[in-house]
């Protein structure tokens, strides 16, 4: 049988599996589980991958062991391919009003993992019906924390979901690598993958300075971390305006700050939180490098200390022969006409950059927007959601990813 053959009965089977992967994708959606807290969608996981015979590891992951890998050989040897799927909410509380919302308040999949989990399930599913006719492996990977960090319980170092997947092991004798994203902005039914960057290296920084505490009456006797902050915030625009270059995509913006506990007291402590996104290894390198000297700087003129706690991005850049095969796929399944090589990379962060650094890969952005359905909301809005046909498409698009790589 050729792959061409038996792509047919395999996507006749994927159709059939409509509902149940509705119903996966709903139970899923109506229990989520914040970045490595995923013991619930990782037990139902691994439980569905044992069900239908595939080789499962549980517990991956040296530092938080969340990570569920699913393991398929072919009859025939042949390439290895690794699907990447994450499993991950978010804190947002959801605002729609649907029979499958979220149970749980401030907790919500607002930007698809559900989504991406089921349709790697399905994937799945269909392939362990027709291993026989495989050649190669392929390694299902459903990765927690992909929405953030937490300090290693090991080494303090933060880690996100891809980092602790990618640490350990999982792309050991992989040949290739694919992840798909669900994109509101693409309508469902149609894929969208970028020749070079797709995603920005998106850096996380905490800035703490520490003063001494004192009454505003005597202020030469404190010194003032709000001050200190304060300063640390401007300079970090003003270096961003002047000295990145205009024409290099960046961006610095902070998002929490923390400090003083009285009206009338001078602030001995202040914690600042940011991120800075770039493609360029040197911008993220002399972005890093002026938060950590400004910020020292500044601590020592006013007579205080501070520390820098970062975890710095990778620009997440696809590779070419892989683009190639996506490209394919999507004609395949899709159709020519609605499979798009898209021309503007996103400034937002994804950590399967840490795969496709080390294995050729790519990362697609797969289209679920139907305004007919009132399906507008970009992820990450607490009305976010999907028009469900993704589920077939997603989960046809990883299977012939596979079955072309079988073909080399």
């Amino acid at each position: 049988m050729t792959i061409a053959d038996l792509a047919y009965p395999l996507f006749d089977y994927i159709d059939s599996l409509e509902e149940e992967l509705i119903s996966i994708r709903r139970e899923l959606h109506q229990h989520p589980e914040l970045l490595f807290d995923v013991h619930r969608t990782s037990a139902r996981v691994a439980e569905l991958l044992e069900q239908w015979g595939l080789e499962v590891r549980r517990h991956v992951g040296k530092h938080f062991g969340m990570g569920v890998v699913g393991i398929l050989k072919g009859e025939r040897p042949g390439r290895t391919v690794l699907l990447r799927a994450d499993m991950d909410a978010l804190p947002i509380h959801e605002e729609n009003d649907l029979p499958y919302r979220s149970r749980l308040d401030g907790k919500m999949h607002a930007c698809g993992h559900d989504v991406h989990t089921t349709m790697l399930l399905g994937a799945a599913n269909a392939l362990s019906r027709f291993k026989e006719h495989l050649r190669g492996t392929v390694k299902f990977v459903f990765q927690p924390a992909e929405e953030g960090a937490k300090p290693s319980p090991l080494d303090g170092r933060l880690i996100s979901g891809g980092r602790d997947m990618v640490e350990a092991g999982v792309l050991d004798g992989v040949d290739l690598c694919y992840a798909l994203h669900v994109w509101p902005e693409l309508p469902v039914g149609t894929i969208g993958v970028h020749s070079k960057y797709a995603m920005a290296a998106s850096s996380h920084f905490t800035v703490e300075f520490q003063g001494a505490t004192g009454h505003h009456s005597t202020p030469q006797l404190a010194v003032d971390a709000i001050l200190m902050v304060s300063q640390f915030i401007t300079e970090m625009k003003v270096m961003m305006a002047s000295e990145i270059n205009p024409l290099e995509p960046a961006v610095l913006s902070y998002g929490t700050l923390h400090a003083g506990t009285a009206i009338n007291t001078i602030a001995d402590n202040s914690v600042l939180t940011g991120t800075f996104r770039a493609f360029d290894k040197e911008t993220v390198d002399k972005i890093r490098h002026a938060l950590e000297n400004r910020s020292q700087s500044i601590a020592e003129s006013y007579g205080g200390t501070r520390s820098v706690r970062l975890r710095v991005g990778t620009a997440l850049r696809n590779h070419p022969e892989a683009v190639r095969q996506v490209m394919e796929a999507g004609s395949r399944v899709l159709g020519a006409e609605r499979t798009i090589l898209m021309d503007t990379p996103s400034l937002a962060g994804e950590d399967f950059a840490l795969y496709v650094e080390q294995v050729p890969g790519a990362f697609a952005f797969i289209g679920v927007g139907n305004a007919d359905k009132g399906i507008v909301h970009s992820i990450h809005h607490p009305q976010f959601d999907v028009d469900e046909r993704v589920l077939i498409h997603g989960a046809k698009l990883h299977v012939q990813l596979v079955l072309q790589a079988s073909e080399e």
